[in-house]
């Protein structure tokens, strides 16, 4: 039977700390997104009334259900971000922990080379002192086995020499290699150019569906929910069929607040929902003159 329990590591730790923290993160997230579901259904409500003229007190009941809604997943959002940046603050750690594991282990490998270095030192120096000895204490003196003595003897005290080098240079790598390298990287922020539209005179108004008219060769292709100057000769129409509707009206407030006054990006040429004011214009004015020849 245990009586003590084992000590986790830095790794362990680390690791259990990123699994708790990615499991809250994704509770959080799951809760978001059921709110983001519910607020676009909202949204999508609103956005019905407001387009199809609701009173009033329809449209702030509906506002207020999509501000509670927002408000509520606001919240949430602040605190996703904070974990997300909790997450990323332990996921780093824990790199840091590996990393610094693996220096360690190779530190750990150098030292071990010096040590044995500095093991085997000794039984070298041994056996060549007794090389020595064996001429140096013989009786005999022999020119040739006197020289063989000198040269061992030296070498001796080079490889010595160079031992001891060799393992102050090996564990001074090792504590170089055991503290790491920090390698910072500055980042450039990036600069995004926007294209300028040329300025033309027209009446602002709101977009309720996605328009388009042509301003002599050039093509203006609008979306629904967006600010834009109307040649005032097709105001009128666009207003008369609900294409559009100025800034003050109560229904153009909600949109944009849902929306906001930028639109949904340029609509392709063959986008069902486009509404071609010109077209519209030629066959309304058309249509007397055809009824005035049945007549």
């Amino acid at each position: 039977m245990a009586f003590f329990k084992r000590e986790l590591g830095p790794i362990e730790r680390f690791e259990n700390a990123l699994k708790e923290k990615q499991a809250a993160r994704q509770k959080l997230a799951d809760r978001l997104s059921v709110a983001e579901t519910e607020l676009a259904e909202k949204r999508t409500a609103a956005e019905r009334l407001a387009v199809a003229g609701a009173a009033n007190a329809r449209l702030d009941r509906a506002e207020a259900a999509m501000r509670a809604v927002d408000d509520r997943a606001k919240t949430w959002r602040a605190e996703l971000a904070e974990f997300d940046e909790q997450v990323a603050s332990a996921e780093r750690a824990l790199a840091d922990a590996k990393a610094q594991r693996d220096r360690d282990t190779m530190a750990d490998q150098i030292e071990a080379m010096a040590a044995a270095i500095e093991r085997a030192a000794p039984g070298f120096d041994t056996g060549a002192t007794a090389l020595v000895e064996a001429v140096t204490k013989s009786v005999m003196s022999i020119p040739e086995a006197t020289r063989f003595s000198s040269n061992v003897d030296a070498v001796r005290r080079e490889v010595l020499a160079a031992a001891d080098l060799i393992c102050w240079e090996l564990r001074s790598a090792a504590v170089r290699t055991r503290a790491g390298n920090a390698n910072l990287a500055s980042l450039a922020p990036s600069e995004s150019e926007q294209p300028s539209s040329p300025e033309i005179e027209r009446q602002l108004i709101y977009t309720l569906h996605p328009l388009l008219w042509r301003e002599g060769d050039e093509v203006r292709r609008v979306s629904a929910f967006a600010l834009v100057g109307l040649p005032k000769a097709l105001l009128p129409l666009a207003l008369q069929h609900q294409h559009v509707d100025h800034l003050n009206a109560r229904r153009v407030q909600t949109l944009m607040h849902l929306h906001g006054s930028a639109g949904l990006g340029e609509p392709e040429a063959d986008d069902p929902q486009l509404v071609d004011l010109d077209a519209l214009l030629t066959e309304q004015t058309q249509t007397p003159s055809a009824q005035a020849d049945v007549a």
